[in-house]
């Protein structure tokens, strides 16, 4: 269960201009997170220089550095995370470019067991998320945790631009975790229902109410969208780290 929690990785339009370090577009905000996180290197808030192995650099040499969407979980500090999500436009929606990002979202996020997972993730800044919670991951969690957080499972579905409404205001606080804030877990609170509306990777227009566990993997991901972490939302008394107690052990 605790592999579930920290996988619940779990909109504004904005106008997209070209990101120096990859073909995908961002907006005004991952620029002023560039800023803010170069202000940071110079504080020395970014810690030693990284070491690399003699392979590691011979294999960067030859084969460059890894290219978005990447096959890794981009993590906190990342300017990426911190920006505002730009809309997909419909002239992307048929290019491969998209398809790509769609295939490798559903790939990673199936192999970190996760349940939710959001293009900045992977270093792409646009407004694209995908979702799954399969009976396997389900069955995985006790029959009491999946009663007391009206756990579901789910199919996948895949969201281009989405929107959310709040359909239930009322608050519901459990545990949250997430791939980019990697190893932590805190309380957060959530709306007991929402709905989102968007695009399927065709185009098509989608609508999807959700309540319980559903909702709230729902609301992480918009979250990601707008640059917000579960850490912006949580209870930060019961901000955990989950290996604390091997530490002691």
């Amino acid at each position: 269960m605790g592999r579930l929690l920290n996988g619940l990785l779990l909109f504004g339009p904005l106008r997209a201009r070209a990101c120096p370090r990859t073909a995908w577009p961002c907006g005004e905000q991952a620029s002023a997170a560039r800023v803010c996180s170069s202000m940071a290197a110079a504080d020395g808030l970014e810690g030693p220089a990284r070491r690399r192995s003699y392979w590691h650099y011979v294999r960067r040499l030859i084969l460059g550095a890894p290219q978005p969407p990447y096959l890794h979980v981009c993590q906190v500090g990342d300017p990426v995370l911190r920006a505002v999500a730009a809309p997909v436009e419909p002239a992307q929606l048929a290019g491969p470019e998209l398809q790509r990002l769609v295939q490798r979202l559903v790939q990673v996020m199936r192999r970190r067991r996760c349940v939710g997972l959001s293009a900045p993730q992977l270093g792409v800044p646009l407004q694209v998320l995908a979702l799954e919670f399969p009976e396997a991951l389900f069955r995985a969690c006790a029959p009491r945790l999946r009663e007391l957080r009206q756990m579901e499972p789910f199919p996948l579905r895949v969201l281009v631009n989405p929107s959310l409404r709040v359909l239930d205001s009322r608050l519901v606080t459990f545990p949250e975790g997430c791939e980019s804030v990697a190893g932590f877990l805190a309380c957060v609170p959530r709306f007991q229902a929402v709905q989102i509306s968007g695009m399927d990777p065709r185009g098509e227009q989608v609508e999807w109410q959700a309540k319980g566990w559903t909702a709230r993997i729902i609301q992480h991901e918009m979250d990601h969208l707008q640059g917000c972490l579960f850490i912006d939302k949580m209870d930060s008394r019961t901000f955990t780290n989950i290996h604390w107690m091997e530490v002691n052990d």
